[in-house]
């Protein structure tokens, strides 16, 4: 009699299961298809994208290495052009070369490319923090200080690794206008992070004792 209900109820069991494919034969299918099309188009841009960062990899290298005093303007517009591919890696590279090479002199240029790179560039948030920076060194000699804090304004609100280095540029920068107690102040913040870089926390320190001990 178990064996005949067991028999009786694997039976009913595969009837509705073959019941619910033919019901929801087209749902299944398309659903399928949908997930099949899906997948296709995952791996498909992920091929497109390591080949656009290899074409841009070997791009950068070309026009770094073949650079000289005879090419310059072509150097240029072909770093400018890889800045606005947004790619995270040869995007700020190509930035730092043509700052480093003085490729363009017009701080209002650079600034401009700085901003594309921050604003349009998917990067990792302390990578993002660290060109923030980087811009703020690059104006610091030459703008006022409401300027310089409003760039360094993400990095020290937050718990950036690179808020240390921003609140010594910000030392420094009043240090340099004869602004000892705002400088003092920036430095004292140093030595309260808890995750400082332990050098500008010594140099802070150095600083204070030295420079600032009245």
């Amino acid at each position: 009699m178990d064996e005949e209900t067991a028999i009786i109820n694997s039976s009913t069991r595969n009837e509705r299961i073959k019941n619910f494919f033919v019901k929801n034969r087209k749902t299944l299918i398309s659903t399928f298809l949908i997930i099949l099309i899906i997948s296709i188009f995952y791996f498909a841009f992920n091929e497109y994208k390591e080949k656009k960062k290899l074409k841009i990899s070997d791009e950068y290298n070309s026009i770094t290495t073949e650079f000289s005093d005879k090419n310059i303007e072509k150097t240029k517009n072909s770093l400018v052009n890889l800045i606005y591919e947004n790619d995270s890696t040869y995007s700020p590279l190509s930035l730092y070369f043509i700052i480093d090479k003085k490729l363009i002199t017009e701080r209002g240029k650079i600034n401009d490319l700085f901003d594309n790179v921050i604003k349009n560039t998917s990067l990792e948030k302390e990578m993002k923090n660290l060109i923030i920076y980087k811009k703020a060194l690059y104006n610091a000699d030459e703008i006022k200080e409401n300027e310089l804090l409003e760039i360094l304004k993400p990095i020290l609100n937050s718990d950036s690794i690179w808020k240390s280095q921003a609140l010594y540029l910000m030392a420094e920068y009043f240090y340099s206008k004869k602004e000892k107690q705002k400088s003092k102040e920036f430095f004292n913040q140093i030595l309260s992070l808890e995750n400082a870089n332990q050098d500008l926390k010594i140099e802070a320190q150095k600083r204070l004792r030295r420079d600032l001990s009245e």
